[in-house]
């Protein structure tokens, strides 16, 4: 990959082909699963904790003994959380890695002047080669103001002038 880091525009940072661009966004999109899976593993273990926890402490030994019904809801709290991650994980499986996007949308890798993204799921913000992105969903505001916006186009966010510098 040709990397290059300009004194005007320190996050334009790719000069790369198309094949570079696919590779990088399939490494981009594995380490969100990574950090989906990892979530996902977090939350199932809590949420296995929290019923062996409530099986072992057994029925409530009054009617304001509210302990068991505690350890229920926490582990009713981190399947949904588990859920949500096998939900994320799958619609990172749904992203095309060689199809590249001329414009904002679902699958894009969006660099502005500002911050790196990645349009997919809402996972957060996740680190390549040394950068940050944050893996945002379609859903987001700032998504929903640069959708179908090109390279070298700029957006108005919040009161800030967005730059577009790359998208793929």
């Amino acid at each position: 990959m040709h990397f290059l880091k300009c004194q005007f525009f320190p996050n334009a940072f790719f000069i790369m082909n198309d094949k570079e661009k696919s590779a990088y966004k399939f490494r981009l999109i594995n380490v969100c699963k990574a950090h989906v899976i990892e979530i996902a593993e977090t939350s199932r273990k809590v949420m296995e904790d929290s019923q062996k926890s409530a099986n072992e402490y057994g029925q409530p030994k009054d009617r304001y003994d509210s302990y068991r019904a505690q350890l229920l809801t926490r582990g009713e709290m981190f399947a949904t959380q588990y859920q949500q991650a096998m939900e994320q994980f799958a619609t990172l499986e749904k992203i095309g890695v060689e199809r590249l996007h001329g414009k904002v949308e679902f699958g894009s890798v969006v660099i502005t002047d500002k911050q790196k993204m990645f349009i997919a799921t809402g996972c957060g913000k996740v680190e390549l080669d040394g950068d940050v992105f944050f893996a945002v969903s379609p859903l987001v505001p700032i998504f929903l103001a640069m959708k179908g916006m090109k390279k070298g186009d700029v957006v108005n966010f919040r009161g800030q002038a967005i730059k577009i510098l790359d998208v793929f």
